[in-house]
């Protein structure tokens, strides 16, 4: 649906200094008029993005021609960030090991100014067993560590990234209860975490083990101004439940991860959808529930940031995009379109 047919192949030029047809230089795709027109329509307080920015698959679509991973990594964040439908990104390798404000810094740098970060934070934060352990379960000393948090997370993320910085999102993965002594416990728990962190950034709290998600867990967010990342993955309670016990009429912000497809496993679906380059399974029902939670959210004059994956439907750019495409027929009159 979203992809061009150049007129003419690259060609080997004279010079390998030449942006256009150097090997480790990628710029930005095309934009097609209609997809340009459903981004300028999309509210300013609506921020699209994506998981990660490496995917060779998104030539034509984000990107102007192939490239490996490798320079994607390095080069892609500046030609993806130029794509008008996509104002915000998933920083995910720092859910494995904390970064430098230096290398925020350069990613802040490589970004135009109404561009913002959803960030993952360190693992060993929201693990109560040490993630290294090759099957040995060793408690893990920073697991809710909020010292550990505002020196090797926060400090760093607010530092290099300035008012480029959105939520800094905890990623629980799925736990037993009774692993961190009870639910009552993992929440009493997680509100004296979240409390005790550096005020000023967004913070949003992402479960996947549906027995934490009560309105003991609602109640301790909206005290907090933290907000609860409703999530799209087959480990989860659905999402339409998601939005019935925590409201996005009383979010600070609203944070949604559109992650994986119904019935498949993380690595079935990456075989089945690479390149990634179209739209495999379609996730109707998905797209409506998260399109009404954005216009929900504008309503109550919340900004709203959607990080969509590969594994949701084939192509998160592609999903996106339908997605703003819906936003956009449901958009709320001028004067409604949240915060920036």
């Amino acid at each position: 649906m979203w992809r061009y047919i150049y007129a003419m192949d690259q060609q080997l030029g004279l010079f390998p200094d030449d942006p256009a047809l150097s090997p480790d230089h990628v710029g930005p795709a095309d934009v097609p008029d209609r997809v340009a027109t459903i981004a300028s329509a999309l509210p300013d307080g609506v921020r699209l993005g994506t998981s990660s920015w490496t995917f060779p698959g998104w030539r034509g679509i984000v990107y102007d021609r192939d490239a490996p991973q490798k320079v994607l990594a390095q080069r892609g964040l500046a030609a993806y960030a130029r794509h008008p439908l996509l104002r915000t990104v998933g920083v995910d390798r720092t859910y494995y090991r904390p970064i430098t404000a230096g290398d925020f810094r350069a990613y802040a740098l490589d970004t135009p100014g109404r561009f913002r970060f959803l960030v993952k934070a360190d693992r060993l934060l929201t693990s109560p067993h040490a993630p290294d352990g090759y099957g040995v379960r060793q408690p893990n000393p920073h697991f809710l560590d909020p010292g550990y948090a505002a020196n090797e997370v926060i400090g760093p993320m607010v530092e290099g990234l300035g008012r480029k910085a959105g939520p800094l999102l905890f990623q629980f993965a799925p736990m037993s209860p009774a692993s961190v002594g009870s639910t009552k416990a993992f929440l009493d728990r997680l509100h004296r975490f979240l409390d005790a962190l550096p005020k000023g950034p967004l913070y949003a709290v992402e479960l996947r083990t549906p027995a934490f998600l009560n309105e003991t867990y609602a109640e301790l967010l909206d005290g907090l101004d933290v907000a609860h990342c409703y999530n799209v993955h087959p480990q989860m309670t659905p999402i339409d439940e998601q939005l019935r016990v925590v409201s996005p009429f009383y979010q600070p912000v609203l944070v949604v991860r559109w992650m994986l497809h119904a019935g498949f496993r993380y690595e079935v679906a990456k075989d089945r959808y690479a390149p990634f380059d179209r739209i495999v399974d379609e996730d109707r029902a998905s797209r409506e529930s998260i399109a009404r939670a954005v216009l929900d959210a504008l309503v109550a004059e919340r900004s709203a940031f959607v990080i969509a994956n590969n594994k949701a439907e084939g192509s998160a750019p592609l999903s996106l995009l339908r997605l703003a495409e819906r936003i956009t027929e449901w958009r709320p009159p001028v004067g409604e379109h949240g915060a920036s």
